[in-house]
């Protein structure tokens, strides 16, 4: 789409000359769209690096290294025979749910450094724009800093359980942004298929609406059976209870979303909408249902497809990659996506990202298109009398993006003073996501009948 400007804006770090030659190859795109890629690279790029320091046995494999790790029998002792000498680094900072905390609260920092340089910033020709569209190689070194800066904070147990705290509150925020994109896309989708149908006359897309939403719900009966099957055994109580209200509340706003009332103030909402917001209803569901404490009413994929291998008596898990922490990085992966490269002018998407309706109606308007053939320009500036988005709001969701994904590859449990390679289940982190889930369904019925009652105001 607008991937080609990533080659350009590279090309800054090296100068003028070598953005130019590296340009020129490029296709046409706004600033405000390949600034919001670039982002969206760096903070992929320190997840990738989180999701590193989590590769199993990487602390043991360090400690093999003479002259590395502290404390280490091949240590410097052994590698150049300096006596007394304890190895270079504390390869405890480098390896497990200890060194994905830090990595994440570099990212978190540096996103929030730049919200609060970008507040009030209205147009392209605040110089403060410069800063936010440019400089990627100074930002990649601020951002390398800060991360090295990071793992030098002590491992005295102080840490981790503090910033689980930030986490699990950034954690839950993202969750309601994601819902707000989740609702936007819904919405979107829906309406294109509809005026497509509508344009065309072309019964294939009435099939396709009906398809999607019945694999949808499809998805979402699967998911209840399974539930119960697994999750909902005998004194799992607390599962049982979850899975039917959630249930109850799919049934709710499926049956709201085509009320006679809802239907005249909304013709284009519907069914597929619904589908997609108790599929997301059932993820939100099942990811609280894997923090609970009790390992019988939370059992891995491994012990489902084969219970002999499963441990039922140990209550801490292993740090590591499973299904909810894929399925969720998947997800927040979608939502960062999304975020980069769209610009809605929905009522929920451009009250939530302050985007400007003059540059949304304008947005498809090249001003330099005349010359695009000559190559004089490639990444053109769209944001000259107002910008497309909140530079402010865009980094304080991308920080809580970060503490996202931080809970998210350590599956939201409560780090263990006592190993680096477990972690214990949080029942605080359960209740948050079952609780985002309730609030995930509420925000979507507000989204419906708002505009029913309040005919006064503009939806």
């Amino acid at each position: 789409m607008c991937l080609g400007p990533l080659g350009c804006l590279l090309g800054t770090c090296c100068g003028s000359a070598a953005a130019s030659l590296c340009c020129s190859c490029c296709p046409s795109c706004k600033n405000s769209t390949s600034a919001r890629i670039m982002y969206a690279v760096f903070l992929l790029i320190g997840t990738f690096a989180a999701c590193i320091f989590l590769i199993p046995g990487l602390q043991d494999k360090l400690a093999t290294i003479p002259a590395l790790c502290e404390g280490s029998d091949a240590g410097i002792n052994s590698a150049l025979g300096a006596i007394g000498s304890e190895g270079l680094i504390d390869c405890s900072k480098v390896a497990g749910y200890g060194a994905v905390y830090r990595v994440c609260f570099a990212m978190t920092c540096f996103f929030f450094l730049f919200a609060v340089i970008m507040i009030y910033v209205r147009s392209s020709s605040d110089p403060r724009s410069t800063i936010q569209n440019g400089f990627w190689f100074f930002k990649f070194l601020i951002l390398i800093g800060i991360c090295v800066g990071a793992f030098f904070i002590p491992v005295n147990g102080k840490f981790e359980p503090v910033w689980m705290w930030f986490g699990m509150i950034g954690g839950f925020l993202f969750i309601l942004i994601q819902l707000v994109m989740l609702v936007d896309f819904a919405h979107s989708w829906a309406e294109r298929w509809v005026g497509n149908m509508e344009e065309t006359e072309n019964k294939g897309w009435y099939v396709a609406l009906l398809g999607v939403t019945f694999l949808c719900y499809a998805g979402v009966i699967a998911c209840v059976v399974l539930f119960y099957i697994y999750y909902g055994g005998s004194g799992c109580g607390t599962n049982k209870a979850f899975i039917s209200v959630n249930l109850i509340l799919c049934i709710i706003i499926s049956v709201i979303s085509i009320l006679p009332k809802i239907q005249a103030a909304q013709p284009r909402s519907g069914l597929l909408q619904s589908s997609i917001i108790s599929l997301y209803v059932m993820y939100l569901t099942w990811s609280a249902m894997t923090n609970e404490a009790d390992r019988k009413c939370n059992p891995s994929l491994t012990a489902i497809f084969d219970p002999d291998s499963a441990d039922a008596d140990t209550d801490s898990v292993y740090l590591g990659f499973d299904s909810q922490s894929i399925v969720g990085l998947i997800i927040w992966f979608g939502c960062v996506l999304y975020s980069s490269i769209r610009s809605s002018n929905t009522g929920q998407m451009s009250k939530l990202t302050g985007s400007s309706e003059r540059v949304l109606l304008d947005e498809g308007n090249n001003p330099s298109s005349g010359d695009a053939e000559s190559g004089d320009t490639k990444v053109w500036d769209n944001e000259k009398d107002a910008v497309a988005y909140s530079y402010s709001f865009f980094h304080i969701m991308f920080c809580l993006s970060s503490l996202y994904v931080m809970m998210t590859l350590t599956n939201w449990y409560s780090p263990s003073e006592a190993s680096l390679t477990t972690l214990y289940a949080n029942s605080a982190s359960m209740w948050v996501k079952i609780i985002s889930s309730w609030i995930c369904a509420a925000l979507y019925v507000w989204t419906l009948v708002a505009p029913a009652v309040l005919t006064n105001r503009d939806f």
